[in-house]
């Protein structure tokens, strides 16, 4: 027997959005399937709403909204339709028409399901996943396929179903989303729990007196062997592009541009950023495709 988690501890919240990460094989999957009840877990504590969701009956699952990756969606039938047919499940469920005005299903709404796009058919699986009215949803890759307007439309959504008290959890490749939505992140990997926090906790610095952890990233000719401070190095991930990361203070930029000006160079371009969820993902993964 494969043990696919061994050690994953997280808990969300009402109100929240809980952010799932991890690379390709980490246990994500595995973890969600178990967290809404698609699979028995062979050890450990799994609570959803107080009840264990594997058990549960419809009472439960009709406050728990799922949207999955591949949607799940009958391919034949037409988006309006599906979302009518799963409205009339719920004793109060949301607006079709509302929903589908929202997330902008109208203008393809007579269109077979196997006919869209990948990023239409995110949005149906959302739509599809809210029109019970949950008190939990679940979103796995929910920007996935998106162009950039559906995908601040789903945002926006997501930022008002989070005011209104909904428990939201989410897994996405995506670490730009994560930072921009999540209010707690989790990252997993080898199925077990590396890290927790919110996005600042988890950016900030080790040591909190010496200030936020930056990334300053600079293009200047091939080449540059510059004498910095220990334990910074300007670092050349690509031909003309330097990467200075650490705890940067004013004399170390000091001496980098001391450096510049004794290499007679004049950077095309300089940025500098805090910390990024990202980096964080990258540290604990690694760099090396799965």
């Amino acid at each position: 027997m494969v043990r696919v988690i061994d050690g994953v501890h997280l808990r969300a919240y009402p109100g929240q959005v809980t952010a799932l990460l991890g690379p390709n094989g980490a246990g994500k999957t595995t973890t969600l399937a178990c967290a809404q009840g698609l699979m028995p877990p062979n050890g450990g504590t799994v609570r959803l709403l107080g009840e264990n969701p594997y058990q549960a009956g419809a009472a439960l699952r009709s406050r728990v909204g799922v949207m999955l990756q591949e949607g799940g969606l009958p391919q034949a039938i037409r988006p309006l339709a599906l979302l009518q047919h799963v409205a009339g499940m719920y004793q109060n469920p949301r607006s079709v028409d509302e929903l589908a005005e929202r997330l902008g299903i109208q203008g393809f709404a007579n269109t077979p399901i196997r006919r869209l796009s990948g990023g239409e058919k995110q949005r149906v699986a959302l739509a599809a996943a809210l029109v019970g009215d949950p008190e939990v949803l679940f979103l796995d890759e929910p920007s996935a396929g998106l162009d950039p307007q559906s995908r601040a439309v789903v945002f926006d959504l997501i930022q008002e179903l989070r005011a209104e008290g909904l428990g939201i959890i989410l897994t996405t490749h995506l670490m730009d989303d994560a930072q921009r939505l999540a209010d707690y992140v989790f990252i997993i990997d080898a199925g077990r729990t590396v890290v927790h926090g919110t996005v600042a906790e988890l950016t900030a610095a080790t040591d909190e007196s010496a200030g936020v952890e930056r990334m300053l990233t600079f293009d200047a000719p091939p080449g540059l062997s510059l004498d910095l401070p220990k334990p910074f190095t300007a670092v050349e991930n690509v031909p003309g592009r330097y990467t200075v990361a650490g705890q940067l203070t004013p004399g170390v930029l000091a001496a980098l541009a001391a450096e510049w000006a004794a290499h007679n160079v004049m950077p095309a371009s300089i940025h500098m950023a805090p910390r990024s969820l990202e980096d964080v993902f990258l540290d604990i993964s690694g760099k090396d495709l799965r």
